[in-house]
């Protein structure tokens, strides 16, 4: 069969759908429908293409795929192209109730059309699928005259594959799995059989194809393959043992739990990022011990704390400045925001993230790429976070899938870009983020992989007014609290999730010691005190957030601090240092950490130095004296410098779709115009077969010379100069004077007829 041919076959196979089916196979072959075709011919050229083959492949199942392979295996070519048979086919597996239902999705997708005894397939298959059905090789008659009449006589070939040793035997079953193809040094010479390989070579199970390629004749490994068949077990999808998935209550409970913890997490990294920058690596990303001392820092493992760190940099709150990473400006205004809009920014920034936090190792085998680094770009990391998640989202609220099962539900459901690795991995990271929890879907992730495409929705019109995701997350988080209680040895707790303003106070005024408890400390009171605030500001907060009275102990030490807080002077001389308290100043002098500062006492209350004034003050503040710098008429100069952060980042860039997906009006907009080409043709046909009738009624009495245009049975449009016989029953005969034959034409066939002028 030429192109053309099967292109008009598979034509007259897509009109026959009805419109749901069709709707059905665009929007599964999406690159069908864009650009939208003209007619089916044109629909079903595309759908024969080689790459749109290859796209319709990627959606099969295993089993589906199986029996795809089946049908190549028993493919013949005749005159109009490859055809099989599906009796031919169950005769190669005693599974035919699983052939029935991967039938009728391949017939779905396209991929197979005609009856049963002639099914039809794209002549580009073999260029699509891989030159290897089933993982088979060609038949011995195809490779070698030798191997041909060894697997001729099932006997001898079978007294052969016993012969072989056990070294030997283990090649032949690796290669009867598939791929048939091994590599060998000198497949073609002449050596002595004194290796498993060279053995089989020589007794024929194995054939040379090049100097370095062996091939597993096809009738070898079917007879390797005797147990479970050629096709091997066309298993159903995998099931839970006990049939039914576990639910667990509280699901969307102990993701909530998470969220905080996720959000909290990400605070504290950044937070130490914008203290310490971490460098970065010349070939770009963050080193092992960069990443190292940061999972220390938040306590979590080096792969939890990359999966973090991506998620910041794909949702814009971490950047570059100068060689070094740290926050963006974007993270500030993140930090304002609600723990569930916080949350919600992370997770779709990592959903959609065309970068995976699992580190892709190098050639070697053994190194991997940094975190942070160009080597994690992968356009296909998305695509398997959303098949996890989609895996989960079939089931019920609170159904649960265990993982292995999961990536093996995955596995089978898309074969041909099957990573286990790369499943497990999304899952894992699912459940870190709080996505998922007891391995089943959360309520709040459901909507977050439903999310409205904005391509779908450019104007908002079916955006809803608030955003469900935030609402469903809100009803389950617990709400911030503005509290706080303040215990006698100067911790601090939170009840709960502390609001952003709390959050923002807390982290002026104490010092962090787990997500609820703080301490008060006389550097967390000068740091609060060195930003501006008064004693009286300090007091005022602490009351206005507790509970019930401030304890004592943490008054004096307000007052202690804010008495001591100034006590010393610094100002631009080189620098000098004064205090109205003489001892104090003599304390300063002898302290020895100060030594490298060569102070000398000028008077009795000031002492200068060489050291510039934020270097001298840096360095008291280090060593615990409490000083404040001033400017030239006196006044405290207060710190009011702001954290360093990055420009904000450019957002890596999203995985682009194959292809783009079609709306349901569009694909019926499409249909109905595809419908309407197939009337304007029919419409064009019946009256150029009428116009041809009437010229054939007025010439058939004479029996004149007529130019007739038809289709031909192969689909093509011949022109002939013929010379009428008859007609009648639809028919017309006609003599060829030339080639001296009388054609018979179906009058519905027939383009034009026009009497000859010669």
């Amino acid at each position: 069969m030429d192109a053309h041919s099967e292109e008009q076959s598979l034509s007259a196979t897509l009109r026959s759908f009805d419109d749901e089916t069709l709707k059905a196979l665009l929007q599964q072959r999406s690159d069908l429908a864009v650009p939208a075709p003209r007619h089916f011919a044109a629909l079903a050229t595309r759908a024969c293409t080689a790459p749109s083959v290859a796209r319709a492949l990627d959606l099969l199942d295993e089993r589906a795929l199986r029996v795809l392979d089946g049908l190549r295996l028993v493919t013949h070519v005749d005159a109009d192209g490859p055809v099989a048979a599906i009796s031919d086919l169950n005769a190669m597996t005693e599974q035919t109730a699983q052939v029935a239902t991967a039938m009728r999705r391949l017939r779905e997708l396209a991929l197979v059309w005609g009856p049963d005894a002639q099914l039809r397939l794209p002549a580009t298959l073999d260029q699509a699928a891989g030159p290897y059905p089933a993982g088979l090789g060609r038949p011995a008659a195809q490779l070698s005259p030798e191997s041909a009449a060894l697997v001729e006589d099932a006997a001898a070939l079978r007294r052969t594959v016993l012969a072989a040793s056990p070294q030997a035997r283990a090649v032949l079953d690796r290669l009867a799995a598939g791929p048939p193809i091994g590599s060998v040094t000198d497949a073609d010479s002449d050596a002595p059989a004194d290796t498993p390989v060279r053995w089989l070579i020589t007794h024929h199970l194995l054939v040379p194809t090049d100097k370095d390629t062996v091939e597993l004749p096809r009738e070898v490994a079917v007879l390797l393959r005797r147990e479970s068949g050629p096709l091997g077990e066309l298993r159903d999808e995998p099931q839970m043992a006990d049939s039914s998935s576990p639910r667990f209550g509280g699901v969307d409970e102990a993701g909530a739990a998470q969220v905080c913890e996720i959000v909290r997490l990400t605070s504290t990294l950044l937070d130490a990022m914008a203290d310490a920058p971490v460098g970065e690596l010349k070939s770009g990303g963050i080193g092992t011990q960069g990443l190292q001392k940061l999972a220390s820092t938040v306590e979590l493992s080096k792969h939890e704390t990359g999966t973090l760190l991506e998620a910041a940099y794909s949702a814009g709150l971490l950047g570059r400045l100068d060689g070094a990473w740290l926050p963006s400006h974007g993270y500030d205004a993140w930090k304002q925001s609600d723990m569930s809009a916080r949350w919600a920014r992370l997770a779709r920034a990592w959903l959609t993230s065309a970068r995976g936090a699992s580190a892709p190792k190098e050639r070697n085998g053994t190194k991997h790429a940094p975190v942070l680094s160009k080597a994690l770009t992968s356009q296909t990391a998305s695509g398997f976070r959303r098949e996890a998640l989609e895996l989960l989202a079939s089931r019920g609220p609170d159904e649960s899938i265990p993982v292995e099962l999961a990536v093996d539900l995955c596995g089978w459901r898309h074969p041909r870009r099957r990573v286990d690795d790369a499943t497990r991995s999304a899952l894992q990271e699912a459940a870190f983020l709080g996505v998922t929890a007891h391995d089943a879907l959360t309520t709040y992730g459901r909507l977050l992989l439903d999310a409205r495409v904005p391509d779908n929705d450019p104007l908002g019109i079916h955006q809803p007014e608030t955003d469900p995701l935030l609402d469903a997350l809100d009803a389950v988080l617990p709400p911030p609290v503005d509290e706080i209680i303040i215990q006698s040895d100067l911790t601090v707790i939170v009840p709960g999730f502390a609001s952003p303003q709390l959050a923002a106070e807390l982290a002026l005024v104490t010092d962090a010691e787990t997500a609820t408890s703080h301490r008060v400390t006389e550097a967390s009171l000068r740091r609060a005190l060195d930003s501006g605030y008064a004693p009286e500001d300090v007091r005022g907060m602490f009351a206005r957030r507790s509970r019930g009275d401030l304890p004592q102990t943490l008054t004096y030490l307000i007052n202690d601090v804010g008495r001591k807080h100034g006590g010393l002077r610094t100002g631009e001389a080189g620098a000098y240092l004064r205090s109205d308290d003489e001892i104090l100043l003599a304390q300063v002098l002898a302290d020895r950490r100060l030594a490298g500062a060569n102070l000398r006492r000028l008077a009795p209350t000031v002492l200068v130095t060489s050291v510039p004034l934020t270097d001298l003050v840096s360095l008291l503040r280090r060593c615990g004296h409490a000083t404040v710098a001033e400017d030239a008429s006196g006044s405290v100069m207060v710190d009011r410098r702001s954290a360093p952060r990055a420009p904000d980042p450019a957002s890596p860039p999203s995985p682009q779709p194959a292809a783009r997906a079609v709306d349901d009006v569009k694909l019926t907009a499409l249909v109905e115009e595809l419908r309407e080409a197939v009337n304007a043709q029919d419409s064009q046909a019946r009256a150029a077969a009428s116009a041809a009738i009437e010229v054939l009624r007025d010439v058939m009495p004479d029996r004149n010379l007529i130019w007739v245009e038809y289709v031909d049975s192969r689909g093509d449009t011949v022109r002939r100069l013929v010379r009428p016989v008859s007609m009648s029953s639809g028919f017309l005969r006609a003599e060829d004077r030339r080639t001296e034959t009388v054609h018979t034409i179906a009058l519905r066939a027939i383009g034009s007829v026009t009497p000859a002028t010669v």
